[in-house]
């Protein structure tokens, strides 16, 4: 029999289906799948001394599959060994690329870039203050540009105009001056001082120069202008081993920096002052080298090239040249010590430079003497990656940038 106190009962679960099917209606949107991501650019420095590649190349680049077009010719400019990218601070992007003839004349030539197409028009050129020019970056405004000039044992400061158009040197400073420390024992590679890399540090405060031919890193404190101060000089007491690039942890107090000649990266902490009338800025050695090549590979025949962090700080990546590898390392959070977790070849011939893409989900290495980029998955929680998953042809990769 259906009595009163029975309706009663099921009345509420008779009321909470139609509630039930409203809520899950109203849920039905959150669960649809998440847009993937938009392609991007990706574009190439390469060696055009060679007479086949003529510039800088740009690619489409899919961080949903991994994917890359074709590069296809974007400029045209001598040897754009490394390129730098502006911050979007102006609703315009600009790249900036070194010039990396080994004479005098060598300049840096600024860009600004379509963003619809990625096309690069030019804007100015100017002299890089010095022959054999490697490396350019911006400061976090974009109102700043620094190169080092390793042939012509010199770095610069620029200002960057409104137009993005950089201006005259605003400093040149000669690392053959003594301030700067003397030659490292390798009569070949140290003949004379070669700054390889011009680094700001993360509070926008400093400029450090890896010099690869004193075996020391030099820290300017940077005032307005574009103008830098006294330095101070940091060597590792290594000689011989050929500081090359910096990477900065993402906590601003580790600093790694790769050694061309003995292919060893050291681990400093970052420390500075607070004065702004005579700021400081601090690297202490925390000893204890690590090699990037196997033990049983010959230092002799191996040159480190890039050093590189992912964003979340868990592991540190680098690549060795003649042992053709790309080498894994994860960082401790206690103190930044460093243990190997991978080494992979690098799919072809001379890793100059890599990248990790904007979603950090893939690894884009250039080999310079293989004439190919070849493309790595990696493994966010684990820092391995693996491939190559493609391999695309481009004679002479230099440099890669994504934007």
């Amino acid at each position: 029999m259906f009595t009163r106190r029975r309706f009663l009962l099921v009345l509420p679960a008779v009321v909470a289906v139609p509630r039930l099917a409203t809520s899950q209606s109203l849920l039905a949107p959150l669960r649809r799948k998440p847009i993937p991501p938009q392609p991007v650019f990706v574009y190439f420095g390469t060696d055009t001394a060679k007479g086949i590649s003529k510039g800088i190349y740009l690619s489409r680049f899919d961080p949903a599959s991994g994917l890359m077009t074709p590069p296809q010719l974007a400029a045209e400019t001598l040897r754009p060994s490394y390129l730098a990218l502006s911050p979007n601070t102006v609703g315009q992007r600009r790249i900036y690329a070194v010039n990396a003839v080994p004479d005098p004349s060598a300049t840096v030539t600024s860009y600004l870039m379509d963003s619809a197409t990625g096309a690069l028009h030019p804007i100015n050129q100017v002299t890089s203050a010095g022959a054999g020019p490697c490396y350019i970056s911006l400061d976090a405004t974009g109102q700043t540009a620094y190169v080092a000039n390793y042939n012509g044992s010199t770095i610069a400061s620029y200002r960057v105009l409104p137009s993005g158009a950089l201006t005259d040197p605003i400093e040149r400073i000669d690392y053959k001056d003594r301030r700067f420390g003397h030659r490292g024992p390798n009569a070949v590679r140290q003949d004379v001082p070669h700054p390889h890399s011009v680094h700001l540090s993360p509070d926008n405060r400093f400029l450090l120069v890896n010099d690869l031919g004193s075996d020391a890193i030099s820290v300017f404190p940077i005032y307005p202008g574009a103008r830098l101060g006294q330095p101070a000089l940091f060597p590792n007491n290594r000689p011989g081993c050929g500081p090359r690039h910096i990477a900065f942890h993402p906590n601003g107090r580790w600093v790694y920096s790769i050694n061309e000649l003995d292919s060893t990266i050291d681990r400093f902490l970052w420390t500075t002052t607070s004065s702004r009338t005579d700021p400081q800025g601090l690297l202490v050695n925390t000893g204890g080298p690590v090699k990037t090549i196997a033990p049983s590979f010959p230092v002799s025949k191996n040159t480190a090239a890039e050093v590189a962090i992912s964003l979340d700080g868990n592991f540190l990546y680098a690549s060795n040249r003649g042992e053709d590898s790309l080498v894994v390392f994860a960082i401790a959070p206690a103190d930044g010590a460093l243990t190997l977790v991978q080494r992979i070849s690098c799919g072809g011939k001379t890793p100059r430079h890599f990248t990790l893409d904007p979603s950090e989900r893939w690894l884009l290495c250039g080999n310079q003497d293989s004439a190919t980029i070849t493309i790595f998955r990696r493994d966010a929680a684990s820092g391995r990656i693996g491939g190559p998953t493609q391999t695309i042809p481009l004679d002479s990769p230099m440099f890669a940038l994504f934007a």
